[in-house]
């Protein structure tokens, strides 16, 4: 499989909570406008097709598009259609591709969400954050409870799916003030509901409020109990878990973001978007071996980034910057500030944490190939029966679950405390 993400770093005014790489202003120069935006994204495509090229890497057409920021539904509805169109001329779209763009409620309305349509959308995901509001102000969103109802019943109306996203553990918000929030979201018909927990950073604005003592700092057995209450009225709503933070009804799962979990092959494109491919061809260009981006930032189209075993994988990020980014696609180089090999101890992990956020599960015999990839096993069958008798301990204390076919999947009590219950895993293979 293979996936594009693409973002928009404009909002229309800084959230509190946020770390985004996000910015208001219209204009951040060397292309990057709001205005511009949309073509300077489509040269960073031509610019990745032709890095693909020139490393070997051929991609089935895409599978999954995804517009995040930031604020994409800042932009004109026929700038993220253009996109989408140089994505299909570029790369291709699979029939029946998952094409979702986030949506703040206070920039749709029904004339954009059907010209979204009519270019090939299939999924809006709206940035509801709470339906209460002195919880909406604390979190400095804009946006009313009927806004969010206007855009959703839009969507519909048009033929797309829809989801939101719901933030708890916000201050002052109280268990009642997230059921309202919870049911809100369920009494508007979507089939796909995230929830995260708020997570506060010291440099943004509500960081500093808490550490001033202005507002009250997020206490994890109040997220603990609002996650529970979550997972309860989803669960009688018909809204099944899926990852950790995301529940749906049956086949309506993000397929995006699962891919992401199930660790595909994405092109990130926009200022600080990551592209994460699982084997690239070596090229004959001794002297990238390093895959250090040249001064200045950027990587030549040429630049043979390519130099890595076809056994392992690659992760490159863009530079974050606006400026800096369109400085270097004008200069025809492929925007990253950076790229890095990912070993198969690395790989290991990374199919850990992820496997077990999913509902899924965990494959014991895709964790077993990993480490003889990685040299820490001689035979597939020495880890599975030393990990059954390992794992037994987390089963009885009701963090996970194994099925038959061996796949390890995390019970409620193994969602809350998933951090432990990874950590448990990496001493079990010993990462």
């Amino acid at each position: 499989m293979f996936e594009v993400y693409i973002h928009v770093p404009f909002c229309l005014r800084r959230c509190g909570y946020c770390d985004f790489n996000t910015y208001t202003a219209t204009d951040l120069g060397a292309g990057a406008s709001r205005g511009n935006y949309a073509n300077m994204v489509i040269r960073e495509m031509k610019l990745t097709k032709q890095w693909q090229l020139d490393h070997g890497i051929a991609e089935p057409p895409v599978s999954t598009v995804f517009f995040g920021g930031g604020t994409p539904t800042i932009l004109a509805a026929r700038d993220l259609v253009a996109m989408l169109d140089a994505i299909r001329k570029i790369w291709g779209i699979a029939p029946d591709a998952e094409i979702t763009t986030e949506a703040n409620p206070d920039t749709v309305n029904e004339y954009y969400i059907n010209e979204l349509a009519a270019g090939g959308f299939t999924r809006v995901s709206f940035g509801m954050q709470s339906a209460v509001p002195h919880v909406l102000k604390t979190l400095d969103r804009t946006h009313t409870p009927a806004n969010v109802a206007a855009g959703v019943n839009a969507a519909n109306k048009a033929g797309l799916r829809s989801s939101v996203d719901l933030i708890y553990g916000a201050p002052g918000e109280s268990l009642d003030d997230w059921r309202t929030s919870v049911t809100t979201a369920i009494d508007l018909g979507v089939n796909h509901i995230s929830a995260y927990a708020l997570t506060v950073e010291p440099t943004t604005k509500m960081g500093r409020q808490i550490a001033a003592g202005t507002l009250p700092k997020p206490n994890d057995d109040d997220e603990a109990a609002k996650y529970e209450i979550a997972d309860d009225l989803f669960a009688a709503a018909g809204l099944e878990w899926y990852e950790v933070s995301n529940w749906a009804r049956p086949g309506y799962e993000s397929q995006h973001n699962l891919g992401y979990w199930r660790n595909v092959d994405w092109a990130g494109l926009g200022p600080g978007a990551h592209s994460h491919y699982n084997a690239v061809t070596e090229a004959d260009h001794p002297q990238s071996a390093s895959l250090t981006a040249p001064a200045g930032g950027g990587c030549p189209a040429d630049a043979g980034l390519g130099v890595v075993s076809v056994s392992h994988g690659l992760r490159s990020w863009d530079i974050a910057h606006p400026r800096l980014w369109g400085t270097a696609i004008n200069e025809n180089r492929v925007p990253w500030a950076d790229s890095e090999t990912i070993t198969p101890e690395e790989n290991l992990e990374e199919l850990i944490m992820l496997g077990l956020r999913l509902h899924e599960g965990l494959d014991l015999y895709r964790i077993n190939r990993a480490i003889n990839d990685a040299g820490m096993s001689s035979t597939p069958q020495t880890l599975r029966n030393v990990s059954l008798d390992q794992l037994a301990p987390m089963v009885s204390e009701g963090l996970i679950t194994v099925s038959d076919n061996h796949r390890v999947v995390p019970t409620r009590r193994g969602r809350l405390l998933n951090d432990s219950v990874i950590e448990q895993f990496f001493d079990f293979v010993g990462v």
